[in-house]
């Protein structure tokens, strides 16, 4: 019998040792389990933004992406591997492995989070399926179950498409563009009601926010109706006159908008209202500075009564995408001219917005099937949008 030297015992019992050690690591015990509570405490949410990579380079990138042509966020790749795929666990010699798009998705059940086996590895309290194992003391935090179980509802895509845009892009705009004294439809229609515009009004219909410039200091007081009936009714019947009008401006011709978001029409400078999605439609269709100018458009010929609106709202050299993505350049959809300068005022003066949001907001925008091709890429197809750094044409 062939002998076995210390060297050898030793090397030996160490590689038993570790083997063990590594194994353990990743089995399920249940005397650690006691006081342990995986559950998920948080909700569905379609506007939380959950894809399977880190980054999702928009389709509509310049030719090489730039800064807001690239979305970062945490992924569900990420997630997986940072707490299932470790070196001493299903990243090494215990499998199944969780690597791939491919892996993953064989304990995944798209759309259905509660019948996917990732699932429930994350969040039973299970002796025997629980993971990552619970003496691992490496426990999933609840922001990265709500990408992870969000993901999973949302699809379980390997690439993110419209469903997944456009509610985190909304999103994005209200939490971002919304506040009482941007965007907000409380304060545009409270500047109507200031300006006797709504008839008589109670003291309930209406209160008054302060805005405190964080630069200068200086306060501003706005009227907001408060008067959730009065406040819907005001705008919801604003907005259909506005699209009865652009429906065929010469034969509805009497339903041109009157009101406007400044002085002599409000007795507030507000700006339009971007708290839902259609709201946001109609800024796109019909934007606001062809809604609300500052000089007189148009004169009724017998009545002699003035109007601050635009018979044509392609003839305006601003849109949603260059007022929020400094990046490009618009061009004027009715003339075809190129602005020289980049906008980009509602994501650094309004919303504060960072790169991903911006990129993602871009990404539903050209996505979006309710937006018109005339917003994306003019009348003629030819591109209304370009790149500043390159001159690259957003282009079908």
């Amino acid at each position: 019998m062939k002998k076995v030297t210390v060297i050898q015992a030793i090397a030996l019992f160490l590689g038993v040792f570790f083997l063990t050690t590594s194994l353990y690591q990743c089995r399920k015990t249940g005397d650690l389990i006691k006081d342990l509570n995986r559950a998920y405490t948080g909700g569905a949410d379609s506007s939380l933004f959950a894809s399977f990579y880190d980054n999702t380079t928009v389709a509509e990138a310049d030719l090489t992406p730039d800064v807001n042509d690239v979305i970062k966020v945490r992924g569900v790749q990420t997630i997986v591997r940072e707490y299932c795929n470790t070196g001493n666990c299903h990243g090494g010699r215990v499998n199944p492995r969780f690597d791939t798009y491919a892996d993953i998705m064989k304990y995944v059940v798209a759309g259905n989070p509660e019948g996917s086996k990732l699932w429930e590895f994350v969040t039973t309290n299970d002796y025997d399926k629980a993971m990552p194992p619970v003496n691992s003391n490496h426990e999933l935090g609840t922001s990265d179950k709500a990408i992870l179980f969000n993901w999973i509802r949302n699809g379980a895509k390997e690439k993110p498409d419209l469903t997944d845009y456009r509610p985190a892009a909304i999103r994005i705009i209200n939490d971002g563009c919304g506040s009482a004294n941007c965007h907000n439809q409380a304060t545009a229609t409270g500047g109507w009601a200031r300006a006797g515009l709504l008839g008589t009004l109670t003291t309930a219909d209406t209160t008054t926010y302060a805005y405190v410039n964080p630069v200068s200091g200086s306060t501003t007081l706005y009227c907001l109706i408060t008067n959730n009936t009065l406040r819907n009714t005001t705008w919801t019947a604003y907005k259909d006159s506005v699209r009865k009008f652009y429906s065929d401006t010469i034969a509805n011709a009497s339903f041109r908008p009157w009101k406007k978001f400044s002085t002599p029409r409000s007795a507030s400078s507000t700006r339009g209202p971007l708290q839902t999605y259609d709201d946001i439609l109609l800024d796109i269709y019909y934007p606001k500075g062809q809604r609300s100018s500052n000089s007189v458009l148009y004169t009724n010929p017998s009545t002699l009564v003035q109007y601050y609106v635009s018979g044509n709202p392609l003839n305006t050299a601003s849109a949603m995408i260059s007022r929020v993505d400094s990046t490009i350049l618009v061009a004027n959809p009715y003339t075809g001219v190129y602005s020289s300068s980049q906008q980009g005022g509602m994501a650094y003066d309004d919303g504060g917005l960072k790169p991903s949001e911006i990129a993602i907001i871009k990404a539903w925008y050209f996505a979006d099937p309710n937006i018109p091709t005339v917003w994306k890429y003019g009348p003629s197809g030819a591109g209304i949008f370009k790149y500043r750094k390159t001159g690259n044409i957003i282009l079908p």
